[in-house]
């Protein structure tokens, strides 16, 4: 092999690894901008979460702050008249009934989590989480035990309510939560508390399925009321 030939492979093989180099720094480059981009991106996305969230925190307590002051207005203008008085009582009566004030009394918690076995220990996997069906009918059994109010997670079961599985969470009031779930009713505490008897659909959850299932019973619960805002369209009083 002459010298010239050797020169020519030896440029030959650096041209290769310059070239071998640069694709591959520019390679690197690039994903590491679209790293930065998509992380970029992400920090956008949760600040724009947060400013919202900010505003509606706001708003929230522009409106309790307004509807206090409705309150005191209402207490005055209803101080020395005995018919005004009523229909206040009324309107109290009322909103307490469709979840819109905030109530508190006796009743039951009940605590619903999905289930600590392997998934790979059974054929239906889907068998091991709570689902929105198993939800809806502790519901009416807590109702059809005489349930006065009742709360998933702190959020206030209303006349529209709707409750929608979706995946491992579940939609409440248009409000996405997830397991555990906590179920507060008030009511007569013995009463609710036939729910938990042997046979029932709780001790099927815990003995079928092995779903997590704890029951309390409590004399003081709390109920929040109902955040949203609720609008009929179609029902009409009766003249």
């Amino acid at each position: 092999m002459t010298k010239k030939m050797t020169t020519s492979i030896v440029l030959g093989l650096m041209c290769f690894a310059l070239t071998l180099g640069i694709f591959i720094q520019a390679k690197t480059v690039k994903n590491s901008n679209m790293t930065i981009s998509q992380n970029y991106e992400e920090n956008e996305l949760r600040s724009e979460v947060l400013k919202y969230k900010e505003k509606y925190d706001n708003k929230y307590k522009e409106l309790e702050e307004a509807e206090k002051k409705l309150e005191e207005q209402r207490k005055i203008s209803t101080e020395n008249n005995e018919e005004l008085s009523a229909k206040e009582e009324e309107i109290k009566k009322g909103n307490k009934i469709i979840g819109l004030d905030e109530v508190t009394g006796p009743g039951v918690i009940i605590t619903l989590s999905d289930s600590k076995l392997d998934i790979n220990s059974v054929l239906d996997p889907n068998s091991l989480v709570v689902h929105d069906g198993d939800i809806l009918s502790v519901i009416n059994e807590l109702k059809n035990a005489g349930a006065e109010a009742i709360s998933i997670n702190d959020q206030r079961l209303v006349p529209t309510t709707g409750i929608i599985c979706g995946g491992n969470i579940i939609d409440i009031n248009k409000e996405k939560v997830g397991a555990p779930f906590v179920i507060k009713a008030i009511g007569l505490p013995e009463q609710l508390s036939g729910l938990n008897r042997p046979g029932g659909y709780l001790n099927s959850l815990k003995e079928k399925y092995s779903i997590g299932v704890e029951f309390e019973k409590s004399n003081n619960i709390t109920i929040p009321k109902y955040t949203g805002v609720l609008t009929y369209k179609y029902a009409q009083n009766v003249k």
